[in-house]
């Protein structure tokens, strides 16, 4: 891994790349230190922690606790994602948008007009999420510098991370979620160190070795899964196009084992922490019989929880999947392109495809569904308090997949420089 680097250094232009990614993310970062104005910032230090619900957890987790010391990137790179979604969504359901993403102009316009629901979405989730909380201060100008403020700070993750896909190494969003992660996990296991240390109990010591332990074992496991693949043999047929012969060799098509990638996971959470986010805002002294029902039963860390989260993540698992790949449109292609399936004819692939599909997703699935349990497990059989857990299978699936996908991003610099480059080390 060291002469890898050393390779890597050596060369001035992805050595630029690289610094610039670095300098980029160093920004976001100090950005996300600066509190945001119209917060009372007497209350947020009194509620630490009062962020700690299902989604409003997720949220602090993609922007490196900024949500919950209510920074300028309070929101983060969140309302994006969000936009990106509903316009991928909105793109399937209206043939106008359908039409549009096919056409290169077309692209470039979806793509500013996700950026305007961006900004729309951040604003209306700081005012809703703060105001719910009980953090602005009193006064409508607190209101708009708190919307202003913070989808000002989204605003500026956005530009950071098209910069650095522009300018720098990988994907640029992709990497500021996976700082905010790392940051989140680096801080949860420094205060599991310092709360262990202080206490000088075994307890506290052996909640810190568990926590690390799986963490550890989460990131083999998802790393070994992300780096699978089913490989596909095609046979492209001979063409003659004028004295030249095309074609006629032996190759393969590559699915992935988990395709959907973390989605399902953010769906699944999202969906199922909305009730009991929308019931702590409302009901925040926890009077009601909805909210404490929902506390007892469907809290993390209730067997409840993780059976219907666990059946969510399946469902979202084969949604997704059934938007993103066309098992007919892909045996067109094929069939443009001259290659055949061996063993398969006309609309028979299409079928084995589909059928090569369904049981990819079902193992995504039941992967996802498992490895969504296992924060909720260690809060019921090995005792482990839920804030004692700083990462969740939605965050080590991300991390793994962007680290994966940077690395993949280097070797291919370092290939069209014509230099071979062991990447084993960083794998």
């Amino acid at each position: 891994m060291i002469e890898s680097i050393r390779k890597m250094w050596k060369i001035g232009e992805l050595r630029k790349k690289i610094i610039y990614t670095f300098l980029m993310l160093l920004v976001y970062r100090l950005v996300g230190v600066i509190p945001a104005p119209g917060v009372d910032a007497v209350k947020v230090f009194n509620s630490a922690g009062m962020s700690n619900t299902n989604l409003l957890g997720l949220v602090n987790m993609m922007t490196g606790n900024a949500f919950e010391k209510m920074t300028l990137m309070a929101m983060g790179i969140t309302p994006y994602i969000n936009a990106s979604i509903i316009m991928q969504l909105l793109t399937i359901a209206i043939p106008a948008l359908e039409r549009l993403s096919k056409e290169e102009d077309g692209r470039q316009k979806i793509n500013r007009i996700t950026r305007y629901v961006t900004i729309g979405l951040a604003a209306l989730q700081a005012i809703g999420l703060v105001r719910g909380l009980g953090f602005i201060k009193a006064g409508w100008i607190n209101y708009v510098l708190v919307g202003v403020s913070m989808a000002g700070g989204t605003a500026l993750a956005m530009w950071i991370g098209e910069r650095i896909t522009e300018k720098g190494i990988g994907n640029g969003i992709s990497l500021l979620i996976f700082a905010g992660i790392i940051s989140n996990l680096f801080n949860g296991i420094v205060s599991g160190f310092t709360m262990a240390s202080g206490n000088a109990t075994t307890s506290g010591w052996l909640t810190l070795i568990i926590v690390v332990v799986t963490c550890i074992l989460m990131t083999v496991v998802v790393t070994f899964v992300e780096l699978g693949e089913r490989r596909i043999p095609l046979q492209i047929a001979k063409q003659v196009k004028g004295r030249r012969v095309y074609g006629g060799q032996n190759t393969h098509m590559s699915l992935k084992v988990v395709s959907v990638g973390v989605l399902p996971l953010i769906f699944a959470y999202s969906f199922l922490a909305f009730p009991g986010t929308i019931a702590q805002l409302i009901d925040p002294n926890k009077q009601g019989w909805f909210t404490q029902w929902w506390e007892a039963n469907m809290n993390q860390g209730k067997i409840g929880y993780m059976i219907v989260s666990g059946l969510l993540i399946i469902a979202f698992t084969f949604f997704y999947s059934s938007i993103s790949f066309d098992p007919k449109q892909q045996a067109e292609q094929l069939q443009q392109q001259g290659a055949v399936i061996p063993g398969q004819r006309g609309k028979n692939i299409r079928q084995y495809l589909q059928n090569i599909v369904s049981r990819l997703n079902l193992f995504a699935a039941f992967f996802l569904a498992i490895l969504a349990a296992v924060p909720t497990l260690l809060i019921t059989l090995a005792g482990v308090s839920a804030n004692s857990i700083p990462f969740a299978a939605s965050s080590i699936l991300i991390a793994v997949s962007v680290s994966l996908e940077t690395v993949r991003t280097i070797q291919g610099e370092m290939s069209v420089r014509g230099i071979d480059m062991d990447m084993d080390g960083f794998m």
